[in-house]
């Protein structure tokens, strides 16, 4: 920081404020030496930053071993104040413009897509990303340097290292299986983490995210899987056409079961109401017998009661009851005019009939 002092006038000696004017120059002198030794020996160290410090020469020479960490930290002569981010990075892989458009942004970098070659030859572009942390500065500082180098020399080129090699040992098929895909990026991740964990960078999470075929491949791949879907579009039209098959037959055992029962059904209950039928001609039948048997019984008691004592008197009765309302006509039953009802003839030639 440069700073102007302006030019004064002193009065001279014994002219009127000489000496107040002169301690004004003096403690303002003093105040500029203070201010600008409070920028050269002092820095600050934001939040989401860690400082190391480096002492370039004297007794103590080389890197300080004690992170310092957010505020206003002391900086002598010949010392610097390396700082680096504590907070979440990322680096982009990719050739999308939109995303490119943040690289400006803190912790965020990007830089070109990955081409990937796959086991068969063809060509792969991959859009990838790589979150990160720097665990430990201070060794990022012993083992790489300061600044952004632990971006340029480290992360970068090592992430793409292996991603193409680890998604080169895929099968350009293989990249429309989300689950080999996924399991080539953890490997990826694996492999990174595992290296730069010695120089003090914590690899939090690797994500292949988009991933275009050459023209060439696209466009047989597409084929491919048109005919696939074709296959598959066949094989579901023939299980569902088996299934329909399957559900009729179903649909038809239930409609004949439903029948045959209906049937035994109708025949159970005809035959119960033939066996009612039987039971109640049976029991009237039984009926009938006993009251004819009733009356059997009964006219053969009339007839012995007809035929013992005092059977006269109840003929009689019986002929008076025949004879109730009868009327009596008196017939002479001897002479030329007597009708004798017992000599059918003479009835027969009184009523002029003619007989055979």
């Amino acid at each position: 920081m440069a700073f102007q002092i302006p030019r004064v006038n002193f009065p001279k000696p014994g002219e009127p404020g000489a000496r107040r004017s002169r301690f004004l120059w003096l403690a303002g002198s003093v105040f500029v030496l203070l201010l600008i030794g409070y920028n050269s020996c002092t820095t600050y160290v934001h939040p989401g930053q860690a400082g190391v410090k480096q002492i370039k020469f004297g007794i103590g020479k080389g890197i300080d071993p004690v992170v310092y960490g957010v505020g206003l930290h002391y900086v002598g002569f010949g010392e610097t104040m390396h700082r680096f981010p504590t907070r979440l990075q990322v680096l982009e892989l990719t050739n999308s413009r939109s995303e490119q458009s943040q690289d400006d942004m803190e912790g965020h970098r990007t830089t070109s897509a990955i081409n990937i070659q796959t086991s068969e030859g063809y060509n792969v572009r991959v859009d990838a990303t790589v979150l990160y942390r720097l665990s430990d500065p201070l060794l990022v500082m012993r083992s790489i340097g300061p600044g952004r180098l632990f971006e340029d020399s480290a992360v970068l080129p090592r992430a793409a290292q292996r991603l193409r090699r680890t998604l080169g040992e895929l099968d350009a098929e293989d990249f429309y299986r989300g689950t080999k895909r996924m399991e080539k990026a953890r490997e990826a991740q694996s492999q990174l983490a595992a290296e730069l964990k010695d120089k003090g960078i914590e690899v939090v999470q690797v994500f292949v995210r988009k991933y275009i075929y050459d023209a060439r491949y696209q466009n047989a791949i597409e084929q491919r899987k048109i005919q696939d879907q074709t296959v598959y579009k066949n094989e579901a039209e023939a299980k569902s056409a088996t299934a329909n098959a399957a559900k009729n037959k179903i649909v038809a055992e239930g409609a004949a079961a439903v029948l045959v029962e209906l049937s035994r059904g109708d025949a159970e209950m005809k035959k119960l109401e033939a066996d009612a039928d039987l039971y109640r001609r049976r029991r009237a039948a039984e009926g009938d017998l006993l009251v004819k048997l009733a009356e059997a019984q009964g006219t053969e008691l009339e007839n012995q009661a007809l035929r013992g004592v005092g059977s006269e008197n109840m003929v009689g009765l019986r002929m008076a009851e025949a004879l109730r309302n009868t009327q009596v006509i008196v017939l002479p039953s001897d002479g030329e005019g007597g009708t004798n009802p017992l000599d059918l003839k003479s009835m027969l030639r009184r009523f002029d009939v003619k007989g055979e």
